[in-house]
């Protein structure tokens, strides 16, 4: 018998995981990482002695709350741990595990892939020394080391001055923090915001604590160059420079789509999250049948929520499948997950996207690393008549290389819908391919 395969084992793939197994359905529970939490609650490796509390923060009980709710799972479950899914068709998930090919069929799938740093290139980004957001994080929460000795953090969105935060907490030297948002975006989102007063209090903590530790916040500074030559030197913003080893930025989050894509999902443009995601009904249902969404892989609502879409596209695969569910217990997840979507159009006016960086990317500006694609050829190409992004993708190869454009492909978008004086939504989206990530020559086929 087919089993129901969830996709990603962080809050939203744990709380499907443990809503199945509670109705009497034993879920297969895929996932990239050797422990289950996700990025929000990634667990450090067996035998590092931080606490939860030195981890986490004000979100220690939660993170152990998901834990314990994984480890009580993963006996009872089909686990697959260290497992990447890169390819989805014909009812069948294709995987990567520690090195050897397998496959899977399923007869239903809840995909809960996540989210990861959305990335605006500047000069310089692709110095040694220079880290997503995220995975400064990760450096920090799963290895117990900082990216370097002096950091400084850039971008913008509530990430920005959570993992400065976490950086200076354990005892790294945190330079500065440069927000594109100005403090004025901030006070007019105020009112948004107060809808999760206890979510707001701690953003403002963080921002707070940052500068009673004397730690320079920079409201509506814009990083515009990365110098170095082995490795990261400085910053610049303005008329400014800081001196300093390594970098962090993002600008906010990106859902992570491309199993969707693979899956046959439709997409629609989304506004809020800047991108094209894609679409489910307040239950989680796809498009396609069978094919459930849920968590920030979504569309970026944060860990609570996605704790939330996960038990409630749970609810829905088992009504699907012919069981009985508390239909009260769902409606109060979708009035929760209604509220949450509230407070998200508050941090969307609170940290809005830099609609000026497409117009300032020099020429030279490497966009596409992988390839090798400069901002200066993605325009040439959109001079030449090719406005449509897959078009472009053809003519000068920007997302054609390891990373299938997940890291390129937003800020590629940026580019030829501002040269081409289109809106970002009427240039298209890039198809997903298979392999979502990169996989490693010598696969070992399973027979």
């Amino acid at each position: 018998m087919k089993p129901v395969v969830i996709v990603g084992a962080g809050p939203a793939g744990i709380s499907a995981a443990r809503t199945l197994l509670d109705h009497g359905v034993t879920p297969c529970l895929i996932d990239e990482s050797l422990r289950g939490g996700g990025q929000i609650y990634r667990r450090q490796p067996l035998g590092f002695q931080r606490t939860a509390r030195q981890i986490y923060g004000f979100e220690a009980s939660k993170a152990q709350a998901v834990h314990r709710t994984m480890d009580e799972l993963a006996p009872l479950i089909d686990y697959r741990p260290q497992t990447l899914v890169w390819n989805a068709e014909d009812g069948r998930l294709d995987m990567l595990n520690n090195g050897r090919a397998e496959s899977v069929e399923y007869a239903r799938i809840i995909v809960a892939t996540g989210a990861t740093d959305r990335i605006l290139p500047v000069p310089g980004w692709t110095l040694p020394g220079v880290y997503s957001l995220g995975a400064a994080q990760i450096a920090l929460k799963y290895q117990g080391c900082a990216i370097g000795e002096r950091v400084a953090f850039c971008g913008s969105g509530p990430l920005l001055y959570l993992v400065a935060y976490q950086y200076a907490k354990a005892g790294a030297k945190v330079v500065a923090v440069l927000d594109s948002a100005p403090f004025s975006a901030q006070c007019r989102a105020l009112p948004a915001l107060l809808g999760q007063p206890l979510t707001l209090a701690k953003g403002m903590y963080y921002r707070a604590w940052l500068s009673a530790h004397g730690i320079p916040v920079h409201q509506g500074a814009t990083l515009q160059n990365i110098e170095g030559e082995q490795r990261v030197s400085g910053i610049r913003w303005g008329e400014h420079r800081l001196e300093c080893d390594a970098v962090a930025f993002a600008h906010a989050l990106r859902s992570e789509t491309q199993l969707a894509d693979l899956l046959g999902c439709e997409f629609a443009w989304n506004s809020l999250n800047r991108a094209w995601l894609p679409q489910r009904d307040n239950a989680g249902r796809s498009s396609v049948n069978g094919v459930y969404l849920a968590g920030d892989g979504a569309g970026i609502m944060g860990a609570d929520a996605a704790q939330m879409a996960g038990e409630r596209a749970a609810l829905a695969v088992l009504e699907d499948s012919g069981a009985t569910i508390d239909s009260r217990r769902s409606a109060v997840l979708e009035q929760q997950l209604v509220r949450i979507q509230r407070f998200r159009h508050g941090l969307e006016t609170a940290f809005p996207f830099p609609e000026q960086w497409a117009a300032q990317a020099p020429d030279a500006l490497m966009v596409c690393r992988c390839e090798e694609v400069s901002a200066g050829e993605i325009r040439a190409v959109v001079d030449e008549g090719h406005w449509e992004l897959n078009r472009v993708k053809a003519h000068c190869r920007v997302g054609m290389g390891r990373c299938q454009g997940r890291m390129c492909g937003l800020a590629a978008a940026e580019i030829v819908a501002e040269r081409s004086g289109r809106a970002i939504e009427h240039v298209g989206r890039l198809r997903g391919q298979a392999p979502i990530k990169p996989l490693p020559f010598g696969v070992e086929v399973q027979p």
